[in-house]
């Protein structure tokens, strides 16, 4: 309780138990004072800002009304929780949030009971908090199962597979709709926000379940005409026959900002006994916060920023944009031939692909959170000699893998893959990194895989990639700036499979695939330095190898080091199978492969994370020193 008027209400909130120790006529105070700390947070930190300033009173009622954590409560992708982290005991460490060895910018168990699963990927939250629900249920414990979604992650077909089979959780499932940015429903005024809490009340269920029973016992047609009609007058009211036909007791639209609103419904809805409920609230995002109100979109995810103007801190432009460099490479291409088109899973802007979708609106497709839908979509225009790009995160194409093998590979359609943020990617730690597209990838038949070194060489990849019909092909590329190279005026068509010698040597080879070719570079270097002759080879593809430059430098070369921004299974896994099939081992060849370690990075600076993971300059030289026992003088060092 707040005994001293002049203390903060939030300064006696460690946890939910605390909260909810307060009167309800303290909530809104807490709510503007945990509104006010996440702004003052994410102007520190950067972050994701204007998701959870939407979802302020919704964390405040949901940890008010409801028994967390026993109450599983599931925060869908998790980038609006910064609210919940604060009042769950994490107030003390939210300004290290997205830091190196600090709090996450999604939730994760191992940070607090309060985060009872992991997120980061979308549309994941009802099908775990069925889970939660159906387990205590079959244990006979008490605990809910409560899912925090999106609108837009409702795009996704996973949410409604998930709804499909809800019925079985009964009462022990709720689902929060979280509409913040397209209304499905009529727009909430007092008529609706009264009509919601009517119809969620227990006299109203009561009433409903009774008239249910009664229609039971009607002869068929008149118990469907009955049912229909129950149906139809509250879909009229508040549109909810969808969620109705998927086994859920549907309530809203509510005015997500209204305590005074949400915390009778939440108790109705949690007092009830009725079956799984799906309660929806309208919210807006950045609320309570000017700047991230008038551009939903810019605040969203940002820098650090100035609290009282709103302005960001500026980065210094660089060198373009990896995603810049590819959006403006697909704009030529598809300027020079009308066959290109795009595709992305909701991410115009994350993928660059809103620039081409202002010159090309016709041949551009947005289609919502749905990887899946994207890849085979991309497949079914192929199909009809189209030249489709599909450009998605590489971990998020992870989410369609069953369809890049079943409807891309296996038919052997030419769908070109755009793959962004490959390798690792900073502050949004392991759920975001691109790791694993590489062996994914790379095991298919019928693949190409490319890798661009700098920016100069994603344009390559983009024009090669828009003039190959004889199957997939995919080119990853990583997130952030380039290294500053010129740009081609004039795009090469790059020989598939082909790779390419930067640097000559005889003793040593670095084998290089990505965006480490710098580092490779550094590292022949300091390997000079010390008396090794160093041949650099960026190799462009993983997929097909290129046998014949590998070959020629296995057999005129003492070691054969593979580097690559990727998990084990890559291209050093490709590198050492064809050596060894061919013998190329046998007459004492050493070869070392570099990729990702077999873990999950947390979030840090990237230079922190390839440090980490062994992949600069320093770890590529020794690397090679240790396969060779070579000191600097180029004696033998057996016994270091």
């Amino acid at each position: 309780m707040n005994a001293n008027p002049a203390t903060p209400l939030l300064d006696t909130v460690s946890t939910p138990e605390d909260l909810r120790k307060l009167k309800p006529a303290q909530l809104r105070g807490l709510a503007d004072e945990l509104r006010s700390e996440t702004i003052s947070t994410v102007g520190q930190t950067g972050g994701h800002l204007g998701s959870g300033l939407g979802v302020v009173e919704l964390t405040v009622a949901l940890h008010y009304v409801f028994n967390t954590p026993d109450d599983r409560l599931i925060w869908d992708v998790g980038h609006q929780a910064y609210p919940h982290k604060i009042i769950t005991g994490r107030r003390d460490r939210i300004r290290t949030v997205r830091q190196g060895g600090g709090l996450s910018g999604f939730t994760k168990r191992a940070e607090s009971e309060y985060d009872p699963f992991g997120t980061a990927h979308s549309s994941t939250s009802i099908s775990a908090a069925l889970g939660f629900a159906i387990a205590n249920k079959l244990k006979d414990a008490p605990g809910r199962g409560i899912a925090v979604i999106g609108d837009g992650a409702m795009s996704a077909g996973m949410a409604y597979e998930a709804m499909n089979n809800a019925r079985e959780a009964g009462n022990r499932l709720v689902v929060i709709l979280n509409d913040n940015d397209m209304s499905i429903a009529p727009p909430v005024g007092g008529l609706s926000a009264y009509l919601a809490q009517l119809v969620s009340s227990r006299p109203f269920l009561s009433l409903r379940e009774v008239a249910r029973r009664i229609s039971r016992r009607l002869p068929e047609p008149l118990h469907k005409a009955a049912r229909k009609t129950d149906e139809f007058a509250r879909g009229m009211a508040m549109g909810g026959t969808l969620f109705e036909e998927l086994g859920f007791y549907y309530v809203g639209p509510v005015d997500g900002h209204n305590l005074d609103q949400l915390i009778p419904i939440f108790e109705n809805v949690r007092d009830a006994a009725e079956g799984p409920c799906l309660i929806h609230v309208v919210t807006q995002k950045g609320k309570g916060y000017a700047p991230a109100e008038n551009a939903a979109d810019k605040y969203h995810g940002v820098q650090k920023f100035n609290v009282v103007t709103g302005e960001q801190v500026k980065v210094p432009a660089g060198a373009p944009s990896y995603t810049g460099v590819f959006a403006k490479a697909l704009i030529a291409e598809a300027e020079a031939d009308s066959r290109v088109c795009a595709i992305t899973a909701a991410m115009p802007s994350g993928t660059g692909l809103d620039k081409f979708a202002a010159r090309f609106p016709e041949r551009s497709f947005d289609v919502g959170i749905a990887e899946q839908h994207a890849v085979t979509f991309a497949a079914g225009l192929a199909a009809q000699g189209m030249r489709p790009f599909c450009a998605i995160y590489s971990t998020f194409l992870q989410r369609a893998f069953d369809q890049v093998v079943h409807d891309v590979a296996i038919q052997n359609l030419p769908v070109r893959f755009a793959i962004d943020r490959a390798g690792l990617v900073g502050a949004d730690g392991a759920t975001h990194a691109g790791s694993f597209d590489i062996t994914y990838l790379a095991t298919l038949p019928n693949m190409v895989v490319m890798a661009a070194a700098d920016e100069a060489e994603l344009v390559h990849m983009t024009h090669t990639a828009a003039q190959y019909d004889a199957g997939p092909i995919a080119f990853r590329y990583p997130r952030g700036n380039g290294v500053g190279v010129p740009l081609p005026e004039t795009p090469e068509l790059l020989e598939i499979g082909k790779g390419r010698i930067v640097r000559e040597g005889s003793k040593v080879a670095i084998l290089s695939l990505g965006t480490r070719l710098g580092e490779a570079l550094k590292a022949a270097d300091t390997l000079e330095a010390k008396g090794l002759s160093t041949t650099v080879a960026d190799l462009r593809f993983a997929k097909p190898l290129d046998s014949d430059l590998i070959r020629k430098l296995m057999l005129s070369h003492d070691v054969v080091v593979t580097v690559e921004e990727g998990a084990i299974g890559g291209l050093g896994a490709h590198v050492l199978t064809m050596a060894s099939d061919e013998g190329l081992t046998d007459a004492g060849l050493k070869i070392r492969t570099m990729r990702l370690p077999d873990v999950f990075q947390d979030q840090d600076k990237p230079e922190a994370q390839y440090d980490e993971a062994g992949l600069n300059a320093p770890q590529i030289a020794d690397t090679v020193l240790k396969a060779l026992r070579h000191n600097s003088t180029g004696v033998e060092e057996a016994r270091a």
